[in-house]
């Protein structure tokens, strides 16, 4: 199996780059995030590859860093992810924002990917949630919060300040994220104006 390229830039394709290994011109698959990222024809280039062998073809995935190829990875263990929406999803979301977005319930940053409608990209959030949070960048807190504002578990004063942001605007994994924030300082007794005033204020920052 490959699992690195090293080599020269040969040639781009819609969605793929030739990449000239001593000689030998490998087509990669990519996401368009990947392909912009990468230098002009002639430059050197190091991709992490994801080898897919079949009856009928042999196929190279590549990506920029290891954490966007496990993403891959990880994104076709959901029902109806397959290599090709993956891809769109990565050319959609950096894995960063990917993992934030699964962390946090967002649906709606997931479903903005081409081809995935509401329903695979609730899979998404739902099946790798588990997964999301050791890549996230994303206060363990917050994530719980948003978790127990998806079952109805978070104090009352809690879900009345975040849908009071939400009605002023705000997305719904910004008021959260704000509101845990609010919440932490203000302690488990606090009122709903006071954690729409201190949420505010992170939301400010």
């Amino acid at each position: 199996m490959i699992g690195k390229l090293k080599g020269l830039i040969d040639s781009y394709g819609e969605d793929y780059v030739i990449l000239d290994v001593g000689g030998v011109g490998y087509q990669v698959h990519c996401s368009s995030r990947t392909l912009q990222a990468l230098p002009s024809p002639g430059e050197a280039a190091v991709l992490s590859i994801e080898t897919y062998v079949r009856e009928d073809q042999i196929r190279l995935f590549g990506f920029r860093t290891d954490a966007e190829r496990e993403w891959f990875r990880v994104l076709q263990t959901v029902q109806g992810v397959g290599a090709k929406v993956a891809l769109a999803v990565l050319s959609t979301l950096p894995p960063a924002e990917l993992a934030n977005a699964i962390a946090l319930r967002d649906k709606a940053a997931v479903s903005r990917t081409p081809g995935v409608g509401p329903k695979v990209a609730e899979r998404i959030v739902s099946e790798l949630k588990d997964k999301a949070p050791a890549f996230a960048n994303v206060d363990p807190a917050v994530v719980h919060l948003a978790g127990a504002i998806d079952s109805d578990r978070a104090p009352r004063p809690v879900t009345d300040a975040i849908s009071a942001l939400v009605n002023l605007g705000y997305g719904q994994p910004q008021a959260a994220a704000a509101i845990a924030a609010a919440s932490r300082s203000a302690g488990e007794n606090a009122e709903t104006a006071q954690l729409i005033r201190l949420g505010l204020k992170e939301l400010a920052k």
